[in-house]
């Protein structure tokens, strides 16, 4: 039965655009351009896009029907589909992870909103003290609080107004404006002088310069980058018709998920080539070398710096919406809590414990607890790199060897057009086999990073 207390997307594109803006995020405008520019360009991009069709859209199906079916959070939707069970821990560690994700993900969003106001700083000599400007400024222990509460304030104010209202309604303004700044900054970026050797490097593939782990990487960029593992799917499925048509549905969210990404190096690697810098320089490449290409622009550079972050805030703020709804519904269904409440009190927490991430940059800098990695990336390597690819691994196998496949298709089918894309064995063969296969192994090889 349908529990139209939590609320129901009011249209179809308005899911989309939802969960297509649940994918699209930092991960895409920040990380998926300096990934591909580490592992030798185009050739990354055909593996990524081989794991998309091959590993997350069978994912993504999955975690729409179950949130379908159950009308129910990650935990509560696993309680119901296996009854006195340990399934519902998979649903937990999806929510766990999205909550760790969104405490140090909103510092970056807060880093982003800041720039949209620092093209003065970063313009001055030429971008020569880009790198200076942004270390000094993610070190400062107070300013990058501030914006890291704002961003989370933004992230809020959005859940708090529900799915319909809040949502679905920001997520149907904020992505079309995404594209259009991103096609704005692509036609400026490819008419640079000098741009095609960077159209050259994004376009043409070199399988030499792609190593195993950069294999491996481009999957984990993939799930990551699709909001899998984390609850997403499932709690914005769980807001779906009965009559939604999932198949097609996912489809639609992974293809926009990707071009956006693709999109994304059409934007960077001309600019970057154009100035002769360096391609594959780490999250770097967001925050001082684009910085310092716009700066090399001349007062043009101005207009087009402005432009670029909000597209990054854009697409900060529909991925952090998104993992603070997963969190708050799952005290809505399970604690009982009203939507205020639980929006509130768990961003409220969410920002806390981003603090040390924050300071962790500046006066916490020499606090190292994974591998060497500061307060953020430690949290970051945890969540991305072992709940997410085990929380998925785990799903697949409930779906696959105890629930069965064959009431994932017939629960996944309902509402699919008659001749259009349905579940079918090819989706069974993916499920059982190959994802929870290719997940694991990326699961192995990060915690052997440890």
């Amino acid at each position: 039965m349908e529990n139209n207390t939590r609320g129901t997307w009011g249209t179809r594109i308005g899911f989309i655009a939802a969960a297509a803006g649940s994918a699209v995020g930092l991960g895409n405008i920040w990380k998926f351009p300096y990934i591909t520019g580490m592992y030798g360009g185009a050739a990354f991009v055909i593996v990524y896009l081989l794991f998309v069709v091959l590993v997350c859209i069978p994912v993504m199906s999955s975690e729409l029907l179950i949130g379908r079916l159950t009308s129910k959070n990650p935990v509560g939707a696993f309680k119901e589909l296996a009854p006195k069970s340990s399934w519902w821990l998979v649903g937990a560690m999806g929510i766990l992870a999205g909550f760790i994700i969104l405490s140090f993900y909103s510092v970056i969003g807060g880093w982003a909103i800041s720039y949209i106001f620092k093209s003065g700083a970063y313009m001055a000599s030429g971008g020569e003290n880009a790198a200076n400007v942004f270390v000094g400024f993610i070190t400062s222990p107070v300013a990058p609080l501030v914006w890291h509460a704002i961003f989370m304030a933004i992230c809020i104010g959005i859940v708090m107004a529900g799915v319909e209202k809040g949502i679905e309604k920001y997520s149907k303004i904020l992505m079309p404006a995404l594209i259009v700044l991103m096609l704005i900054l692509i036609i400026r970026s490819v008419t640079l002088p000098g741009s095609t050797a960077g159209l050259s490097f994004y376009l043409n593939p070199d399988f030499s310069k792609l190593s195993a782990e950069g294999i491996l990487a481009a999957l984990g960029q993939a799930f990551f980058s699709l909001s899998l593992g984390m609850g997403c799917m499932i709690t914005y499925g769980s807001y779906l018709k009965k009559d939604s048509n999932i198949p097609t549905d996912s489809y639609w969210i992974s293809g926009a998920d990707t071009v956006i990404a693709l999109l994304a190096g059409l934007m960077i690697f001309p600019a970057v080539f154009a100035f002769g810098l360096e391609p594959g320089a780490g999250p770097g490449l967001t925050f001082i070398t684009v910085p310092a290409v716009f700066a090399s622009m001349g007062a043009i550079g101005h207009f087009f710096g402005i432009l670029f972050f909000t597209l990054l805030t854009f697409a900060a703020v529909t991925s952090a919406i998104s993992l603070l709804e997963v969190v708050c519904a799952y005290f809505i269904d399970e604690a009982k809590w009203s939507r205020k409440k639980a929006t509130v009190t768990m961003g409220i927490i969410i920002f806390l414990i981003g603090v040390p991430c924050s300071l962790g940059q500046g006066v916490w800098s020499h606090i190292k607890i994974i591998g060497g990695r500061d307060i953020l990336d430690s949290l970051d390597f945890v969540a991305s790199n072992i709940f997410l690819p085990l929380g998925g691994f785990l799903m697949l196998i409930f779906i696959g060897w105890f629930w069965g496949t064959d009431k994932a298709i017939k629960a996944g089918n309902e509402g699919a057009a008659k001749g259009g894309i349905t579940l079918g064995s090819g989706y069974a063969f993916l499920v059982k086999y190959v994802a929870p296969i290719a997940l694991i192994i990326v699961f192995i090889m990060k915690v052997m990073e440890f």
